[in-house]
């Protein structure tokens, strides 16, 4: 059974009077584990693609199907446990609380979740200490450099052990060096940890990493390609 599987999957926004075709007729299986990056051109549908994969939104027509199950079937309040339990998100932007620290960012997750707060706090100190960031635990995301706010952000993503981390352009705010770190950091999270992340880029740099590529143009499947 595929981790994630989109079945013929459109997805159509209505602009005023206009119709935009986001992705159209598009199919894809994701199986645990993978580290997928969803490349094209701004445009092309990949963010929808990731929007539809995290249940932030539905497709106007086909299917997405995450661990064996219809997401359209799933309840909207189981649903939004499934996003909180199951999905891990790291965005461009970091999207940290600016009032919180960076501790009490990655644990954000985790709190909602009604986890302790001392089981929670050690949690995230064990993965503050494994992403390089040890006593940065107090300071404010303003006191953080990108690369560190981003670091805060995968470990908030990982911190609940969630079945699919989404990336959507996760160093389009970071210098080629602090990407290429960044990108070494996942990449080591999904072969040491089996971590499954599906990435959307354009950043050549974080195609060059991907296990698998899956290239969109204008909504549509270009090409699926596995790199050894």
């Amino acid at each position: 059974m595929a981790l994630i599987e989109l079945k013929t999957v459109s997805k159509i926004y209505t602009l005023g009077s206009q119709e935009v075709i986001a992705v159209k007729d598009f199919s894809l299986q994701l199986e645990k584990g993978e580290f997928c990056v969803l490349a094209g051109p701004s445009g092309s549908g990949k963010t929808t693609l990731l929007n539809l994969i995290g249940c932030l939104d539905q497709p106007s027509a086909g299917e997405v199907w995450l661990e064996g199950r219809n997401v359209a079937t799933v309840p909207a309040k189981e649903l939004a446990a499934i996003r909180l339990n199951k999905i891990g998100f790291i965005f461009q932007s970091y999207n940290l609380i600016p009032v919180l620290t960076a501790a009490e960012n990655a644990e954000f997750t985790l709190m909602l979740q009604g986890m302790d707060k001392k089981v929670r706090r050690e949690k995230v100190r064990r993965w503050f200490v494994d992403l390089g960031l040890e006593g940065l635990e107090e300071r404010k995301p303003s006191d953080l450099s990108g690369g560190q706010q981003q670091r805060v952000a995968i470990a908030r993503a990982m911190a609940s052990d969630p079945a699919v981390i989404l990336a959507d352009e996760p160093t389009a705010n970071l210098d080629s060096q602090t990407s290429e770190e960044l990108l070494a950091v996942m990449q080591r999270l999904n072969e040491e940890r089996g971590a499954t992340f599906v990435f959307s880029s354009h950043d050549p740099l974080v195609i060059a990493h991907g296990k698998r590529v899956v290239r969109l143009v204008d909504g549509h499947l270009e090409s699926d390609q596995c790199v050894s």
